[in-house]
């Protein structure tokens, strides 16, 4: 676990997103699949964007390992009890999902396009949790 983000606040669990935020209480990371083409896809939704399919979409573990896709440097918080520099970035997942999120464990102007990184979690007040990310290793 991370501690060195402060946690936002995020939105409640509704009936497409329940059970990525029920896998992250567990430090799990899922992402939807559709067992009728086998897209993958993030972030949850109600409706495969690879065919269509409403029924087919299961909730798929993943490994947490991926590549930094994009990112940038935050100076200038946009609320005062968040310190800067930090960092937001696209992280392109092995199964080839994207996802923000944050990285953390490295200098911010350590990171670069294409460095290996791996998830960690942020425990909220609530249970749940935020994926971040950091380097691999």
């Amino acid at each position: 676990m991370i501690e060195a983000m402060s946690a936002p606040e995020v939105p409640p669990a509704d009936e497409t997103t329940a059970g990525w935020w029920d896998a992250t209480r567990e430090h799990r990371l899922v992402v939807q699949g559709c067992d009728s083409c086998g897209a993958v896809q993030h972030p949850p939704r109600g409706v495969c964007t690879g065919c269509g399919e409403t029924g087919a979409l299961v909730w798929r573990d993943d490994t947490g390992a991926g590549v930094v896709d994009s990112f940038t440097v935050v100076h200038r918080a946009p609320q005062r009890d968040l310190a800067v520099p930090y960092v937001i970035a696209r992280v392109r997942l092995d199964c080839g999902v994207l996802l923000l999120t944050r990285l953390e464990g490295a200098d911010a102007q350590a990171w670069h396009i294409d460095d290996r990184v791996r998830v960690a979690w942020v425990d909220l007040p609530d249970g749940r949790a935020l994926p971040v990310f950091t380097p691999a290793d």
